[in-house]
């Protein structure tokens, strides 16, 4: 199984944004739009909540065991030149 998305390092950089970068060397920003803020996501709107990020067994995690998928991540992070905006 590949692991090159697997990410190594997250930081916040400002509300409802973080910088990652993976095992293989990429690093990107990701933004989300309060779009993304639904469901089990909604607590993290709050910028205390959303600050408690973390990387848990390569993933970005926040407490509760919410996380994403660092796959999905590093493609869209690559693809985009850097720059994921996520809203859902």
């Amino acid at each position: 199984m590949p692991t090159y998305w697997r990410v190594s390092e997250v930081r916040v950089i400002q509300d409802h944004a973080v910088w990652v970068r993976f095992i293989d060397g990429l690093e990107g920003i990701v933004r989300f739009l309060l779009g993304f803020f639904r469901g089990v996501f909604s607590h993290l709107n709050a910028p205390e909540k959303f600050r408690q990020v973390t990387v848990v067994g390569g993933a970005v995690t926040w407490p509760g065991e919410l996380d994403l998928a660092p796959d999905a991540m590093h493609e869209e992070i690559k693809q985009r030149g850097g720059e994921w905006v996520v809203d859902r």
